[in-house]
């Protein structure tokens, strides 16, 4: 998003004049906190209430519109309460079919297609392998059983006949997880098509992995199907999916290659990322580790930061700034410049 921005503001085409800010916060993958960060970006940034007489500046929202969130879980929570406010919310990768219903969700945009589309692929992929008799698993959130609903009717259209359908989440008791191990080790369907979130399904795997079972062929959903940390599990390998295409950002490596010490202090998680690339410290304090002398060499590093042969999630969340950018440039621009006094508000982008 970063470099998206930074891209949009060096234009002379889009928002001529005009220059976007903004501001990244870490969910942590909990919606307790991704609603929190929603209120703070509507309410305004100071964590103190307004009592002046007038309303009229803290009414406003603090923030035009919103790129996030990943998951669909914190998303449709999100997109409940930024839809009163009429505050545009653009995720990257909330495939969930139920944010499509714009009556629940009426500011809710996305640049990744619904999971309705995916059901109805993965049905169809199943039953051009010839795999009639397969079994189910699911996260038990609205991604996961939203997911599978639309499988199972676009399955039984197929033909297809489930064995089971079993559904986790990685806060539930261990029990549940055995359970639903049990129930795959013990079932005659070599098929499974898995809804599942990376999280889920990791802890299902290595639960499986305890006692293994006989070969199973998995088809998975967008969540993990290209996620080299599950794939690296052998029971997953000739795993089928579909998942987000490759794509090439130009200029976008260099703009990752373009960071020095000092910029990297400005944030804690560069900060993070440059200390444990490098086994030094940048500020001197770590103990035990040597004072980052200046001479790191971020080009020589091979790890995911400098990999961009696998942009997915990031071409998302680049479509979604140029989207919103896009959206702003509707309503204060003409074909050659900027109303710069124009006060932009959210139901308008």
């Amino acid at each position: 998003m970063e470099f998206a921005i930074h891209e949009i503001n060096n234009r002379t085409d889009l928002l001529p004049g005009i220059t976007l800010g903004y501001q990244i916060h870490d969910s942590c993958s909990a919606v307790p906190m991704s609603v929190k960060v929603a209120f703070q970006f509507a309410n305004g940034m100071e964590p103190f209430y307004n009592d002046t007489d007038s309303c009229s500046k803290s009414a406003a929202a603090a923030v035009p519109a919103l790129v996030g969130e990943s998951n669909s879980n914190p998303s449709i929570t999100m997109a409940r309460m930024l839809g009163l406010f009429g505050i545009p919310q653009v995720s990257h990768f909330a495939t969930c079919a139920c944010l499509s219903d714009k009556q629940q969700f009426p500011a809710f945009f996305r640049t990744v297609p619904s999971d309705h589309h995916q059901a109805a692929a993965l049905a169809k992929a199943v039953k051009r392998f010839g795999w009639t008799w397969i079994g189910a698993v699911r996260s038990d959130t609205d991604y996961g059983n939203y997911g599978m609903a639309s499988f199972l009717k676009a399955a039984q259209e197929e033909g297809i006949c489930v064995e089971y359908s079993e559904s986790y989440y990685r806060t539930q008791p261990r029990s549940k997880l055995e359970r639903v191990a049990n129930v795959i080790r013990r079932s005659t369907a070599r098929v499974i098509v898995a809804f599942v979130a990376g999280g889920d399904l990791r802890l299902i795997l290595e639960e499986l992995a305890r006692q293994p079972s006989p070969p199973l062929q998995w088809v998975g959903s967008e969540a993990w199907i290209i996620d080299p940390e599950l794939l690296r599990f052998n029971m997953c390998a000739g795993a089928i999916g579909f998942g987000i295409p490759r794509s090439v950002i130009p200029g976008f490596r260099e703009f990752l290659l373009d960071l020095s010490p000092a910029q990297a202090l400005k944030s804690p998680l560069l900060t993070e990322f440059w200390e444990s690339s490098f086994s030094c410290s940048l500020k001197g304090s770590s103990e035990g580790a040597r004072k980052c002398d200046g001479n790191e060499d971020i080009r020589a590093l091979e790890n995911p930061y400098t990999d961009t042969s696998q942009l997915r999630q990031s071409n998302m969340v680049y479509k979604a700034a140029y989207a919103i950018a896009h959206a702003i440039h509707g309503v204060i621009c003409n074909d050659t410049q900027c109303d710069k006094s124009a006060k932009c508000a959210p139901w308008q982008v």
